[in-house]
């Protein structure tokens, strides 16, 4: 695994956060990825994760939900609330409405206990890969800016502006969504679509979590009062960009 990672320019070296309060687990799974080449700082609750981010730069923070004192998810909540930093939340329960809730709040993905060495290495990987400067290949050599409905997206920043010019945060699910539409403006997209052209970021996605993600993007981008929706259902089939897509 090691020699894997050590082939993946943007994830070697790449300093991780894990946040576990059980702390034969955190040993674990911090002895594994170091063994894999990355740095890795553990803490055991919130106050310590805080204590932590509040002097030191981190690329990814692993995240369990069962915590003394504020819950995972409460953690997430003021994460997203903060900045983009990737987040893998981690649980022993695998109930699908912790998943959505996961999503809801900004979540990367979403692994459940007990997980393999393979799956945990690889979902570090792509996402730590999707948050270096990631936007598709397709989009990178044929332009740098997107635009829509006012909307700018800057593919090298990573940055999306409203109308008005002011910057709207997107995790990485979001980003890599909005991308999906851009990328077939006008075209009705069938949840499994979504999923493939959004190259699997949903952890054991379903239909419901693929609305719960749309529902969230379509949310921050919410047009004027009266104003047509930049995404529109199409009741049966799934979802549509309604806005022509300009490159630059």
């Amino acid at each position: 695994m090691g020699s894997q990672t050590g082939k993946n320019p943007p994830a070697a070296g790449a300093h991780i956060l894990l946040v576990e309060d059980d702390d034969g687990m955190r040993v674990l799974v911090a002895r594994l990825l170091r063994e894999s080449g990355y740095r890795v700082t553990g803490c055991r609750n919130g106050a310590e994760m805080w204590s932590l981010l509040s002097d030191t730069a981190v690329d990814l923070v692993l995240l369990d939900v069962m915590l003394p004192g504020a819950s995972g998810f409460d953690l997430l909540r003021s994460l997203r609330a903060k900045g983009t930093v990737p987040v893998i939340m981690l649980s022993a329960r695998s109930e699908e409405a912790d998943r959505v809730l996961g999503l809801e709040l900004g979540a990367d993905d979403f692994v459940a206990k007990p997980f393999g060495r393979p799956e945990l290495l690889a979902r570090i990987r792509a996402l730590l890969r999707r948050a270096a400067i990631a936007p598709t290949p397709t989009a990178a050599t044929r332009t740098e800016t997107m635009t829509f409905a006012g909307w700018r997206l800057d593919l090298r920043s990573r940055v999306l502006a409203d109308p008005e010019g002011a910057v709207v945060d997107l995790s990485g699910a979001e980003y890599d969504l909005l991308l999906v539409f851009l990328e077939h403006p006008g075209r009705v997209l069938g949840r499994e679509q979504i999923l493939e052209m959004g190259r699997g970021r949903l952890a054991a996605p379903s239909d419901r979590s693929v609305d719960t993600l749309v529902s969230r993007l379509r949310r921050k981008l919410e047009p004027p009062e009266g104003a047509m929706p930049v995404i529109k259902t199409i009741r049966g089939s799934g979802y549509m960009l309604a806005a022509k897509v300009g490159r630059s």
